[in-house]
């Protein structure tokens, strides 16, 4: 028995070699599954292929590490945008409008009324979040009839506002606004139509930061806003310091931002400001030797707004999340556009435009269209919220000279106050409050 027992076990070395060789091959096998599906994964959500020259990224580029943009990058040497386009693996295809149900009552349609019974919904000295760029009262402006206007949509009413009901659907849930400083301000909106049904000692916000978040312990929910005015990543992310001679970005990646946008359960996005200063350099996320490209703003804003369809056809559940686009925020910088032979724009304008088919030089046709196919497309994933035609009419709600300006002025501005006015942002309260009125509307 003892001879036999010694026999048996000398196969056992043997053996174990056998089972770890198979380990070794089974680690090998899936180390290498792994990386593939990595690859993969990168280029759907932002970090993938292009067809320059109609080819993928050559295996070096595959593993090559862009640099994070910051308002200190800089272009090597810049050239002349070649037309490429980033290969989604969901492509964009044109938008069949026959496929679009009208609904009953368009709300977007309508006029202002005076309303100085129901209005304004909040009082300006009471919001503890309200803003120096908006505070238009605190800030000299003498009129107040501003702030009375309500949004009377043709043949139906919007849902009364209702700030306890809305908290009541955020139970549990985050809400962000992603854009520039138009969303900013409509997000500010949004916390001084709702802080005030939350007690003091279960309410708290997060400081200037690229994700400023407000949070209601009672309903476990947030009200947050990120800083992403080209939604792609760019120099100009920096929520602060972002005032630069030279716009970088990054055309083919929206990872910076998404990373925050698959745990939220509403999200409303903007972009259009930004895109109007001026040409854009494109820094692709294959470009090992700091070469940019110089394009266009449409032919940008066209390659930012596909990156992040890309990113809701392949991340969004319509029946786990909402997802708004707010169309562009008008300006008044010409007076002559509303009152013929003028010099002027918003400084001093009481009353809104009364003529329903006025359009301002300021919402450029172009891009609506290119933004009105792309978002279409990605319907029922996507809601429009249409802010430009009723915000259109609201010449009188800019802040105009009455806001906190961070440069100094100088004499001959103070001499000409319309060279200085703020035809651009909106005063609080007034027209961002609408558009939230019109959110609560489709929540």
């Amino acid at each position: 028995m003892i001879q036999r027992w010694h026999k048996k076990k000398t196969q056992l070395p043997f053996i174990a070699i056998i089972f770890f060789f198979f380990i070794l091959c089974t680690i090998f096998f899936n180390e290498r599954r792994f990386q593939q599906i990595h690859r993969k994964h990168n280029d759907v959500i932002g970090v993938g292929v292009h067809n320059d020259a109609k080819k993928p990224f050559s295996s070096r580029s595959t593993h090559f590490t862009p640099v994070v943009l910051d308002r200190f990058s800089t272009c090597n040497s810049t050239v002349k945008y070649n037309g490429r386009k980033a290969e989604w693996d969901v492509p964009l295809r044109q938008y069949n409008k026959q496929r679009e149900k009208k609904d009953s009552c368009d709300v977007f349609s309508g006029r202002w009324v005076f309303d100085n019974t129901s209005y304004p919904l909040y009082n300006e000295s009471d919001c503890p979040y309200m803003s120096d760029q908006l505070a238009c009262h605190k800030h000299g402006r003498p009129d107040l009839d501003y702030q009375f206007w309500r949004w009377q949509p043709h043949g139906c009413n919007l849902k009364r506002w209702n700030a306890t009901e809305l908290w009541d659907k955020l139970r549990g849930k985050r809400l962000m606004f992603v854009g520039d400083s138009l969303n900013r301000g409509q997000w500010i909106s949004m916390l001084c139509l709702m802080e005030s049904v939350i007690p003091a000692d279960k309410k708290s916000i997060t400081p200037n930061a690229p994700l400023t978040i407000f949070r209601a312990e009672e309903y476990n929910a947030t009200i947050e806003f990120q800083w992403a005015p080209l939604l792609v990543e760019s120099n100009s992310d920096d929520p602060v310091n972002h005032r630069l001679d030279e716009r970088i970005m990054r055309p083919d990646s929206v990872l910076r931002h998404a990373s925050e946008w698959e745990h939220v359960d509403i999200l409303i996005f903007n972009s259009y400001l930004w895109w109007r200063q001026g040409p854009v350099k494109l820094l692709w996320g294959n470009e090992e030797n700091g070469v940019c490209e110089e394009a266009d703003s449409l032919e940008a804003m066209e390659l930012a707004m596909h990156a992040w369809a890309n990113w809701i056809k392949t991340k969004v559940d319509q029946l786990k999340k909402k997802v708004f686009f707010v169309t562009m925020s008008p300006t008044h910088l010409w007076s002559r556009e509303w009152e013929a032979g003028t010099e002027g724009n918003c400084y001093n304008e009481k009353m809104p435009i009364e003529d329903e088919r006025y359009w301002g030089s300021g919402s450029d046709l172009d891009t609506m269209r290119m933004v009105d196919n792309v978002v279409n497309n990605l319907k029922p994933r996507v809601s429009v919220i249409n802010i430009t035609q009723l915000s259109e009419y609201r010449k009188d709600g800019h802040p105009s000279i009455y806001r906190k300006f961070w440069e100094s002025r100088t004499a001959e501005q103070m001499a000409n106050p319309s060279s200085y006015s703020d035809c651009i942002h909106w005063c609080l309260p007034g027209v961002p409050d609408v558009w939230n009125e019109l959110l609560f509307h489709f929540l």
